[in-house]
């Protein structure tokens, strides 16, 4: 470990950290603070980020376990392309999948500092956060990575079966909680004949 590393800061240096690829822990720097630049996770998004990981693959009605180890590739893609602060990382690799992988500060801050450890990047202050850049050992590796944003890029347009699920989930409690007897009558037809409609989609056996 470099004795005099930028990461040193207020609550003191980084302590060695052996963890495997994609597992570290989020209380690395206190709550709120993060040398690479503001942290901006708001909690409605918590259940829409892809956590410790990165968009990983779909699954049938919904977005499957995010893979281990893409937040490290997108991190080294994206800086290949220009130095970034931590926070342009997070809100690059959201761009770049429509909102649909917004991985949290405490998954991205720990890649930063191991690619730093491993000599994969360089920081330096500015304007009181730090800017990540790629060393020549780091652009050798992002030359050699597929690139973890295509998987979730090509079906980007594919329907959320799950979200919707929730949707209906939620006006069906509205209804049984509120609803008369008859919109609760005319709402059990209607599940009953989407849930009909469904089989008959895979009794089709097109698409």
């Amino acid at each position: 470990m470099r004795e005099h590393s930028p990461w040193n800061g207020p609550w003191g240096p980084r302590r060695p950290h052996h963890h495997p690829e994609g597992h570290h822990p989020e209380g690395h720097h206190p709550e709120g603070l993060s040398p690479y630049g503001p942290p901006h996770e708001h909690p409605h998004e918590r259940g829409r980020r892809g956590g410790h990981g990165g968009p990983g693959r779909r699954g049938p009605g919904g977005r499957g376990r995010a893979q281990r180890g893409d937040v490290r590739a997108a991190a080294l893609l994206l800086l290949a392309e220009e130095p970034m602060h931590g926070y342009q990382l997070m809100q690059a690799m959201a761009e770049r999948t429509g909102g649909a992988w917004r991985p949290s500060p405490g998954a991205v801050y720990p890649t930063l500092a191991q690619l730093e450890d491993e000599g994969l990047v360089t920081v330096r202050s500015e304007g009181g956060r730090k800017l990540v850049t790629l060393t020549d050992a780091g652009r050798e590796q992002a030359a050699g990575l597929e690139d973890p944003f295509v998987a979730l890029s090509d079906d980007a347009d594919r329907p959320d079966l799950r979200r919707i699920l929730e949707d209906v989930h939620h006006a069906a409690r509205q209804i049984s909680s509120r609803g008369s007897a008859a919109q609760l009558e005319a709402a059990a037809k209607a599940l009953a004949e989407a849930r009909r409609a469904l089989y008959l989609l895979l009794a089709d056996g097109d698409g």
